[in-house]
């Protein structure tokens, strides 16, 4: 049986500062990297063709998901790798995608039933199939893998607070999963079984506090795109869940129940900001609808 081919492909837009280190981390495992560019204006494309990166440069669509399926269909390889440009593949997690890849249908499942952190996974995946609808199918052949994500925020890994594991789908077969690319929350379609992987994707989210506002607030921009999208009615009731209750629960949620507080100084902020995002979307809607 020939080896099977694999594709790393990302969707960028203005990311000098984190594709070098990503590309890096993947060069000895990809047969080919393909990369859509949202027309950076730093030096992202010089940087990702000093790495025989595959370019194609278009628009910066607001939904990010449009590019990334783009990256996903221009990719000619048997299996695709997603990545972000602030995502890290360790040694240990990139020897994983490579036996796995190999893997007959049996011996993944075999495999699945290793992992040390197998219920935490799949107690992890019950409530992403709760939020998003069933992910997969029960029957057939694998044809996705969720990885655990590892989160660093302002100088530390972030471990409680139902941050971790943090899964997301970013190895697939060609043509067997897909990016609706009609919302910024949506979960990956997949034709097949989905898996996970025992190693961690590292995930350098934000170094710097600026950094995270300012991702921070573009994703208030969406959510705040959302609530249109929806035609939420401004009145008494909706006012007080988006500036009372849903973020006091958020943070409590986080912070206390899900042990975000372990997590130092680091984990509180996290949790209030993003308790925040209730609010911050919900002034953004009224003012601008």
């Amino acid at each position: 049986m020939d080896k099977p081919k694999l594709s790393v492909a990302l969707a960028v837009y203005n990311e000098e500062e984190n594709i070098s280190q990503c590309l890096e981390s993947v060069k000895d495992l990809a047969d080919e990297i393909v990369v859509v560019d949202g027309s950076s204006t730093d030096r992202t494309i010089e940087i990702a063709k000093s790495f025989g990166a595959k370019i194609t440069v278009t628009g910066n669509p607001a939904i990010f998901h449009i590019n990334k399926q783009m990256a996903f269909d221009l990719a000619g390889g048997d299996w695709i790798l997603s990545l972000d440009a602030d995502e890290r593949v360790t040694k240990k997690l990139g020897e994983e995608i490579l036996k796995v890849i190999r893997m007959s249908d049996e011996e993944t499942e075999v495999y699945q039933k290793t992992l040390k952190k197998r219920r935490l996974f799949l107690r992890h995946q019950q409530l992403l199939e709760k939020r998003d609808g069933k992910i997969g199918t029960s029957v057939g052949g694998y044809a996705a893998f969720f990885f655990p994500r590892l989160n660093f925020f302002l100088g530390k890994f972030l471990k409680f607070g139902g941050v971790y594991p943090d899964g997301v789908i970013r190895l697939f077969k060609k043509d067997k999963a897909h990016l609706p690319s009609k919302d910024v929350h949506e979960q990956m379609t997949v034709d097949g079984r989905v898996g996970w992987l025992e190693n961690d994707l590292i995930h350098i989210d934000s170094k710097t506090f600026g950094r995270y506002l300012q991702r921070n607030s573009r994703y208030i921009d969406l959510l705040a795109a959302d609530l249109r999208k929806q035609h939420l009615e401004i009145n008494l009731t909706s006012s007080v869940d988006y500036f009372l209750i849903k973020p006091l629960l958020w943070f409590l949620t986080t912070s206390l129940r899900n042990k975000g507080i372990l997590d130092g100084y680091q984990g509180l902020v996290f949790s209030f900001f993003s308790a925040l995002r209730f609010p911050r979307a919900y002034w953004r809607y009224i003012n601008n609808k």
